[in-house]
């Protein structure tokens, strides 16, 4: 029997909501038969880890990165690394989490910073008034191949935060950026930077989320910062309560100035957006939604500025729940020729897909099925997206399948 996985509130709006959803009829969508999906890692549970709920990071020796929420040495999660070998993939676990002090759960990955540290969150663990802990924001340090874990921030529950499931932000200068969906001083969740000055880390929350316009829950995407500001979603809240896009922007004397540049509305647009932002190199903004799009179930947006400072928006795609996929939580990623990818993580032939929206003529996009997944010892249930590597190769990973239905890392060539 699967063990018990530990949820944070946001997840747990996820899966009440999904018991009540009824999809409207299955709509056969093509398949393309052009880009191959191999697994290339399985997971065994236990010792070497399972459920890998975890975006992926790459270096410039074709390393993977990524964490499992459960397993390792303690079963509290664990850090990975996949690297090429000539005979395929080896699998190293570069750090096991206790789940006391040193966190558990690491949901979402890591973040590489300029030296090849490694950076991250768990949600349980560390200290403060939660059951189990509230989470821990924590580095990895790789001194000459041999990594040493150590704890950041942890969370108190208070102002500061609770149950952090996000992936951080690193800037070129060291600071660490990241969400917390719960905490803080409306108990809305925080949006957080540490900043290391004279070897200790100094923790600030940025912005406190309200529930009113600026939303609430931050998303479970890292943020992204693009010429000094800040980018990212909230699950929810808004003007219409089904999220927002928001954008941070330095204010002096160290504050930051917070903007909500979007409020999702819901069906027929996008609602819950989950996963990351992607910026095209003309400034526009790409992402999903888990709810909203025309049947409910799911849509992929844009968002396009405006020279007066506002945001317009359009839903590109609205999945249908037939072989197309449902509910995606993912980010998105572009291909050389301008093509989005993205995953759902459900729906296809029940254990989700991988998915192409195609420019054509008249801003149109066109949406195909590259790759529905079909379960053990292929990956199922794609709760995150995929990363591309120096090559134009995509890695992404699923938190069941594999040979154990512990949970695989997946390889796609366009």
């Amino acid at each position: 029997m699967k063990p018990v996985i530990h949820l944070t509130p946001i997840f747990l709006v996820v899966l009440a909501l999904t018991c009540l959803l009824i999809g409207p009829a299955p709509k056969a969508i093509g398949v393309l038969p052009v880009e191959t999906v191999n697994v290339i890692y399985g997971f065994a549970g236990d010792e070497d880890g399972e459920y890998a709920d975890t975006d992926l990071e790459t270096d410039s020796a074709g390393n993977i990165y990524g964490t499992t929420v459960l397993g390792g040495d303690f079963g509290g999660g664990t850090v990975f690394r996949l690297s090429p070998t000539v005979d395929g993939w080896m699998h190293t676990v570069l750090y096991s989490f206790t789940g006391g002090a040193d966190g558990g759960e690491p949901y979402k990955g890591v973040t590489l910073d300029r030296e090849g540290n490694l950076y991250g969150s768990a949600v349980t663990g560390g200290s403060g008034s939660c059951e189990g802990g509230c989470g821990v924001v924590y580095k990895l340090t790789n001194s000459g191949g041999t990594w040493t874990q150590s704890v950041i921030h942890a969370f108190t529950g208070g102002d500061d935060g609770s149950g952090p499931g996000a992936r951080v932000t690193v800037d070129r200068s060291g600071n660490v950026y990241g969400m917390t969906p719960t905490g803080g001083t409306y108990g809305l969740g925080t949006i957080y930077k540490i900043h290391q000055a004279g070897g200790a880390w100094d923790f600030r929350v940025i912005h406190a989320f309200t529930g009113g316009a600026d939303g609430s829950s931050g998303s479970a995407g890292r943020m992204i910062l693009r010429k000094g500001h800040l980018y990212g979603a909230a699950t929810t809240g808004g003007n219409y309560g089904s999220g927002v896009v928001f954008e941070l922007t330095p204010s002096g004397a160290g504050g930051w100035h917070f903007r909500t540049i979007y409020s999702f509305q819901g069906q027929p647009d996008g609602s819950f957006p989950y996963g990351a932002l992607l910026f095209d190199r003309g400034g526009n903004i790409y992402g999903t939604t888990y709810y909203g799009g025309e049947n409910g179930i799911g849509a992929v947006y844009e968002l396009s500025p405006r020279p007066i400072g506002e945001w317009e928006e359009r839903v590109l795609y609205s999945f249908q729940g037939g072989t197309d996929g449902n509910s995606p939580i993912s980010n998105l990623v572009f291909d050389e020729a301008g093509n989005l990818y993205g995953t759902t993580s459900e729906g296809g032939l029940g254990s989700g897909t991988i998915f192409k929206l195609s420019p054509v003529t008249g801003s149109q996009w066109t949406e195909t099925v590259v790759h529905p997944f079909q379960g053990p010892p292929d990956g199922a249930f794609p709760y995150n997206g995929m990363v591309v590597d120096q090559f134009g190769n995509f890695y992404g990973a699923t938190v069941h399948g594999g040979d154990n239905d512990d949970g695989s890392i997946y390889k796609l060539t366009p």
